[in-house]
Order: structure tokens, then sequence, then C-alpha cells
């Protein structure tokens, strides 16, 4: 039986940060990080060069980062993070808006229509080399929750909707915006896209109330 250590692999973030001045050196080299690959692409992006913009010493890039897939694939975890922290703030904790109100917002945050971090369709290219399917299915199952807790915040909305639905919504809004990247969509297409989503989503979630209510009769 070997006792050797298995190889970490380098597509995969070494360390998350968790002080204020690491976490402030993470965000600069992530900035810098879709600064030159919006510059230079991704072919001429290196650890070394986004090192050296970002005014940090390549050993602790490399703390973190062993290689531009891996800053990559935190790059996307932060992508999430922040949409499911943006949405904690702006959809679930306001305590006086309707449901109504809480799905446009949510559909508006979901569809990239307040932009919280830089997207673009070459990031879906790159998934092969940075997520197995067990990441899929963990943003997946993160992303269901967040839509269960805004759920939880329309106090307004006489019934929860089934889990079923939840899922369907999701994918619908999520699967969308990523079909939309790979179309290259413009703005104007994105935006009339995301309003028949609000739209869709609306009468849907309207549509399953009033089915639950003449059950119940």
């Amino acid at each position: 039986m070997s006792n050797k250590t298995p190889p970490v692999s380098r597509s995969k973030p070494l360390k998350r940060p968790t002080q204020a001045r690491a976490r402030f050196t993470v965000q600069a080299i992530f900035d810098t990080y879709v600064r030159i690959w919006q510059r230079d692409g991704w072919d001429n992006l290196t650890t070394r060069a986004v090192a050296l913009e970002a005014g940090v010493a390549i050993g602790t890039l490399y703390d973190y980062f062993p290689s531009k897939e891996a800053l990559h694939s935190a790059y996307v975890r932060h992508c999430i993070e922040t949409l499911i922290q943006a949405v904690e703030q702006q959809v679930v904790q306001p305590a006086e808006l309707g449901w109504q109100q809480r799905i446009r917002l949510l559909i508006q945050l979901l569809s990239g229509m307040h932009e919280l971090s830089w997207f673009h369709p070459d990031m879906l290219a790159l998934e092969p080399r940075v997520a197995e399917q067990k990441h899929q299915q963990r943003a997946c199952a993160e992303f269901l929750a967040m839509w269960r807790r805004v759920f939880d915040a329309c106090t307004d909305l006489p019934q929860q909707p089934a889990d079923s639905l939840v899922e369907a919504l999701h994918l619908a809004v999520w699967g969308g915006r990523r079909y939309a990247m790979q179309l290259r969509l413009d703005e104007m297409q994105m935006r009339t896209w995301a309003g028949e989503m609000e739209a869709i989503c609306i009468a849907r979630l309207a549509q399953e109330q009033a089915s639950q209510n003449s059950n119940c009769c």
C-alpha cells in the first residue's frame, strides 16, 4: 500500500483567504486577472504577469493559485459567491418588497442586468479544465438554496412553490443566461430576454398559486 501523498491538482486553488489583508490581496489579483484577460486574451495571460501588474510577489500568488487555471477556478467561485451575496442583500433582506418585486429583482441579478462580476463567453469553454461534475452540482445546490431563501422572504406569497418548480425556474434562468453568453447577445437582446424571463417566472408562480388555491377548495 503506497503512502505517497496524491499530487495536488494545478487547476484547483490551494487555499482561501481568511484575514482582511489576504482578502484584499486576492481581490487585487482577481481585478488584475480580469483586466489582463480583457486586454491581452486568455492565451497571453500568465500568473507572472498577473502578479507583476497586481503588485504582489509571485510566491504570494502561488500560495493561492498554482496556475492560471486555478486562478480562473477561484475567480468563478468568487463570482458565484458575489452573486449569492447580492441576492441576499438586495432581494432577501429588504422587508418592504412584495413577492413580485423580489422575483423581478432576482431575475435581473441572475440574468446579468446588474452586472456584479465580469462574465465572458470564453469562460464557458474553460469549464472542462476547472470544473468537475461535483462542482457543477454543488453550485446548483447553492443556487437552489438561494432561490428558497428568496421564497422564504416572500411572506405575502400564500403558498411556497413546489421544489420541482423552483428547480425548473433556476434551470430556465441560469441556463438561458449561459446560452445567451454563447450566442453573444448584445445588451438590448439581453434586456429583452431578461424582461421576458421575469414575466414568465411571475406568471408561472401566480398560476401555481391559483392551482393550489383551487385544490384546497
